[in-house]
């Protein structure tokens, strides 16, 4: 990914967040094998990343 962003369209201190936001998510997905990652949002801002890993497990 660059670092080059629109000209003029996203502040420098939004995107700064957003590409340390997906840093975050990128680790998160590294880790996870199966599962999911849901992302909240608030006031414009990604305030929280939830992993939720399931464990599969072998009948019988």
């Amino acid at each position: 990914m660059t670092n080059d962003r629109p000209a003029g369209s996203i502040k420098p201190e939004k995107f700064q967040h957003v590409e340390q936001s997906l840093a975050n998510i990128r680790e998160a997905l590294l880790g996870l094998r199966f599962g999911s990652i849901a992302i909240t949002i608030h006031e414009d801002r990604i305030v929280q990343i939830d992993v939720t890993e399931k464990k599969r497990l072998q009948s019988g």
